[in-house]
């Protein structure tokens, strides 16, 4: 599903259907319908001839090596779209404030309650399905043909890649929140993306930037969106609604329920490390083989613990589920049981000893697109990461500080470009001792990570170092080229770009 929709092949030739032949097997070059060019002119990829029907390989006069599907006897070559659109609705503050708080059913609250069934046929309109399941204490996480869906209690997120209609599927969120969870209210809701590598293949709203806010305007009142980077390099937008904001009348639901603010002891967390490209050697090992025995799910966990994604966190508060595509691409959801670490627990971050007992589950996702031309990969994660640790030696079995988290990730995928964004609650979001906000402290946690020059006899052309604890470590040096913050009232916003400082060296 993620690289061979039919829908997708179909825009991709130019044609009414997949069997449609040309009339003679001239030059396919030659065809305005059987080659697809990006916005300079190049070509990206072209419908060859496959007699074998099989896996082929085709370079563009870009140099971009493709791989593409053998249908009725054609293979099918078109760019895939990683930047993914991620869209999070809050129908209350918290898991405690969901109407049924107090009344589970087999564990379940609030929006859990919801069987898979009925958001499986949401995801229908955005057009994704659902790989699989895996569930904790605190939220289910689905595994989509493109990308990633997570329920909790009081909020859902949705994350789609490729030319996935999410927006539409917002319409049918409220209406099963609504009438399956008693939940008619909308507390907060974002929406944000990174800037397209193929705008002109999005399909419905997300065509254009002002057509997706145009859409959400028509939805809520008083939302606000922002561009936030370089309009002409990378950049990330954003859509938010502060919290409380009615649902307009037009979705046929109810004038929202002021929900009353319950105290959190850690604030609301979201880090997005969005990487492009990506070094070959790293992108190599997400091309499967059609041969292999494995599934793709035992070959994807494999990956995982090869690549060393499994000791991004501690794997023994860690839950993963991963999948491999063909020929290419991999993605993974991961539950953490971030509450059972000792610097959470601590008396020190907590304002009352009840709280010690919660589970405090969290997420973080993976998703890469491995083609060389648009390599991409996404990692997103809810984790509250403390900027930096006392000890300058990471302890593999405790949750990384989040300059730890920038090194290990990075140091898989190896990408020539980095975009980061961490987006956290500002209520809770206090200066430490020194005055330093925790926006300020997180790009200063950005720079160490990929600013720091080499350690001695550290190769730069190399694969990523180890430290000699076994730790993964950054040996490729980045520059920022973009650093802003934002305050937008009850978040704040660290946004951060990098590139290779010596693109020679990738």
């Amino acid at each position: 599903m993620r690289c061979f929709r039919r829908w997708e092949s179909e825009r991709f030739s130019g044609r009414g259907s997949l069997g449609d032949e040309p009339e003679d097997e001239g030059d396919e070059l030659s065809r305005a319908g059987n080659f697809e060019k990006n916005r300079e002119g190049e070509v990206l990829g072209v419908c060859v001839r496959d007699d074998t029907g099989g896996l082929s390989r085709e370079t563009g006069n870009n140099g971009a090596v493709t791989r593409g599907i053998s249908l009725m006897g054609r293979v099918w070559f078109c760019p895939f779209e990683g930047a993914e659109k991620l869209l999070e609705i809050w129908f209350a503050p918290s898991a405690a404030a969901v109407p049924d708080a107090t009344s589970p059913e087999d564990g379940r609250i609030g929006l859990r309650k919801i069987s898979s069934a009925i958001w499986e046929e949401m995801l229908n309109i955005v057009q994704c399905k659902v790989l699989s399941i895996i569930s904790g204490a605190e939220m289910d996480a689905y595994l989509l043909s493109e990308s990633s869906f997570f329920v909790s209690p009081h909020r859902i997120i949705l994350k789609t890649c490729g030319t996935t209609l999410n927006l539409l599927g917002l319409p049918r969120i409220l209406d099963i929140a609504a009438n399956h969870a008693n939940m008619s209210s909308v507390y907060q809701c974002f929406y944000s993306r990174k800037s397209f590598m193929f705008p002109e293949r999005q399909l419905g709203p997300h065509r254009d930037w002002q057509q997706e806010v145009q859409f959400l305007d028509n939805i809520f009142r008083n939302g606000a969106a922002y561009n936030v980077g370089k309009v002409n390099g990378d950049h990330w937008l954003l859509y938010m609604t502060a919290p409380g904001d009615d649902i307009r009348a037009c979705c046929s639901i109810p004038p929202a329920i002021p929900i009353p603010h319950l105290e959190n002891t850690f604030p609301d967390y979201t880090i997005e490390i969005l990487m492009s490209d990506l070094s070959p050697a790293a992108c190599d090992p997400f091309f499967a083989s059609f041969s292999s025995p494995e599934t793709p799910s035992s070959h994807a966990q494999a990956l995982s613990k090869s690549f060393g994604i499994t000791d991004i966190f501690p794997p023994h508060l860690t839950t993963l589920d991963a999948y491999s595509f063909l020929p290419c691409g991999y993605s993974s959801n991961a539950l953490i049981k971030w509450g059972e670490d000792p610097f959470f627990t601590s008396s020190s971050h907590l304002s009352n000893g009840n709280e010690a007992s919660a589970v405090r589950e969290g997420y973080y996702t993976i998703h890469v697109t491995p083609e060389e031309g648009w390599s991409y990969a996404s990692f997103e994660c809810n984790v509250p990461l403390p900027p930096t640790r006392c000890s300058s030696v990471p302890d593999a079995n405790a949750i990384p500080d989040l300059k730890t988290l920038v090194e290990r990730v990075v140091s898989i995928f190896q990408p020539g470009r980095i975009t980061l964004t961490l987006f956290i609650s500002s209520e809770d979001n206090e200066s430490d001792e020194s005055g330093e906000s925790p926006v300020e402290a997180a790009q200063r946690a950005f720079r160490a990570a990929l600013c720091a020059a080499p350690v001695m006899g550290e190769s730069q052309k190399g694969e990523a170092a180890h430290l000699s604890n076994g730790e993964k470590r950054v040996c490729k040096r980045y520059r920022r080229t973009d650093k802003i913050n934002y305050e937008f009232g009850a978040y704040d916003l660290a946004f951060a770009s990098f590139e290779l400082y010596d693109k020679t060296h990738k």
